[in-house]
């Protein structure tokens, strides 16, 4: 059995998932995958299925989690958390369905958490530039300038603090009060590299080249920025009264 397992949550994904579910098996390193879906009109979940009959015939390497409805993408990622620490997975990563994260980078983050010492690894647009292909530049912008806001709030020494292509050590998810992640989108992103942080987990920044997806919809929206940025005051807000029991090494 793999002791890593990649979740990506859908929501309308037909279009990407039986291509991302293949490109994964395909490595060389041997990750179990497990889509979180939300009850996609699209029936991505039924597409899903029918895939683990043709991945599943010698043991579960293929998973799936449905929810009754769309509830946002930190609360699917929170189910995934759950249900992956319950399998006893060791390395427990996320990642979109749409190809934007290039599936050849998983060994990379795999690798600095598991060879090098790191409890969290973050595949990062911004470590080494701006490593982005076809956004508008505004978008870039956006992007690039809500990470400089949030470090220079919360003083977290990351570049890309809304990245979501992550590898998590076990340990870290296990030490994160998960009831008490609040938030669902850009900030949910913030909120689980803050706490790590704050924690005194080891975080590192894997560079990756970030490309624009081709098939389906994005589902980013205002509020997903409006809770951002006001998020990340609360959070540096709320860290004041807050004890963190640091980590052993």
């Amino acid at each position: 059995m793999s002791n890593s397992i990649v979740i990506i949550p859908t929501y309308n994904e037909r279009e990407n998932i039986e291509a991302i579910v293949a490109a994964v098996f395909s490595l060389s390193t041997p990750f179990h995958i497990l889509v979180v879906d939300d009850n996609s009109p699209d029936h991505t979940g039924d597409l899903v299925e029918s895939l683990q009959t043709q991945y599943n015939t010698s043991g579960t390497r293929l998973h799936l989690l449905r929810r009754n409805e769309k509830q946002g993408l930190g609360t699917a990622y929170i189910a995934g958390f759950r249900y992956c620490l319950e399998k006893g997975y060791e390395y427990i990563m996320e990642m979109d369905a749409d190809f934007s994260h290039n599936p050849a980078d998983l060994p990379r983050l795999l690798e600095a958490c598991k060879d090098k010492g790191f409890d969290m690894a973050i595949g990062s647009r911004y470590a080494t530039g701006v490593n982005v292909v076809n956004w508008p530049i505004g978008r870039v912008l956006l992007s690039y300038f809500a990470s400089s806001y949030v470090r220079l709030i919360t003083g977290m020494p990351i570049r890309d603090t809304t990245a979501g292509f992550i590898c998590y050590k076990r340990k870290v998810l296990e030490t994160i009060p998960l009831d008490n992640v609040k938030f669902v989108g850009y900030a949910f992103q913030i909120e689980l590299k803050f706490k790590a942080w704050k924690y005194g987990f080891k975080l590192t920044e894997v560079p990756i080249i970030f490309t624009e997806r081709v098939r389906g919809q994005s589902k980013l929206s205002a509020g997903i920025f409006k809770e951002a940025f006001l998020g990340v005051i609360q959070l540096e807000v709320q860290s004041w009264f807050t004890k963190y029991k640091q980590t052993t090494k």
